[in-house]
């Protein structure tokens, strides 16, 4: 069972400067619901209820996000808008949540590392919100990764075919078919942001993953790699090797929300589906 799921939420999101000078990344709202949200609802729906937030300074509205607001619900109430009360608590009342502070930005693996002690020793979800995923056609896409690793017990990574001329911006694995019928690929290896053309595949790895509590004793010995960073992948690498790391080709569509195109994309597909633009 994948019972908690982890969040990195410590980056700056410099690309969205100067709205991210206090308002963090992840609380930047698609509609009106911020990105985390989304992340928070995926997981429920999954049928995880332990949100572990690995968040840095800066980042406490975060943690006042998913918590009671009495002042304001006492607001609500007073002017009869007691439908939005529910609104507001529904997931503060489904989840746990627990936070821990990832005091340097030294890269994704080092923020996974850093949430150890919100995971203790067992195999755990993480949950990229700046990649927003809207399930269609009723997939989702946590729910399926966790059925494949229910089924083949090893690290599980979301994967989608990008063009070959944006593959140097994504990790890119190089495996094999596994299975057809549920769409995973057995890795063997895994390369971060490869050369333009130097690319073993156009299959990239995006901000969901499943991993195996190994995966923290691995990060502990991995040296940075690019950019002084600590890399997941030189991690899952490791993994690969001893044929425990599946991919997941998903079916949900994406949105790459730390960008602005993206952000703005995301939106106006949303405002489109509910009807809210024409």
């Amino acid at each position: 069972m994948i019972n908690k799921c982890l969040f990195p939420a410590a980056g700056y999101g410099t690309r969205f400067l100067p709205a991210t000078k206090a308002v963090p990344k992840e609380m930047l709202p698609i509609l009106t619901k911020p990105l985390l949200q989304y992340g928070v609802e995926e997981a429920l729906s999954a049928g995880i209820s332990n949100m572990a937030i690995v968040t840095g300074r800066g980042k406490r509205s975060i943690e006042d996000h998913f918590d009671k607001a009495f002042e304001l619900e006492y607001q609500l109430i007073e002017n009869s808008k007691k439908d939005y009360i529910k609104k507001i608590n529904d997931i503060t009342d489904a989840a746990t949540f627990t936070y821990v502070r990832q005091k340097e930005m030294l890269g994704l693996g080092h923020a996974i590392l850093s949430g150890q002690p919100l995971i203790g020793n067992e195999p755990f979800a993480v949950n990229l919100a700046d990649d927003l995923c809207i399930n269609e056609n009723g997939e989702n896409i946590l729910f399926e990764m966790i059925t494949i690793f229910n089924k083949y017990h090893c690290s599980v990574i979301a994967i989608e075919e990008v063009p070959d001329d944006q593959t140097h911006k994504y990790g890119i694995i190089s495996g094999k078919l596994l299975n057809n019928s549920d769409n995973t690929f057995q890795v063997d290896s895994l390369i971060e942001k490869p050369a333009k053309n130097q690319s073993p595949s156009n299959l990239a790895i995006i901000g969901r993953y499943i991993l195996t509590p190994d995966i923290f004793e691995i990060l502990k010995t991995t040296k940075p790699g690019k950019s002084g960073e600590i890399q997941i992948t030189d991690a899952l690498i490791k993994q690969a090797k001893n044929g425990k790391v599946l991919a997941y080709k998903h079916q949900s569509k994406r949105f790459d929300c730390g960008s602005i195109e993206g952000f703005v994309n995301a939106t106006n597909y949303l405002a489109l589906k509910k009807g809210i633009i024409k």
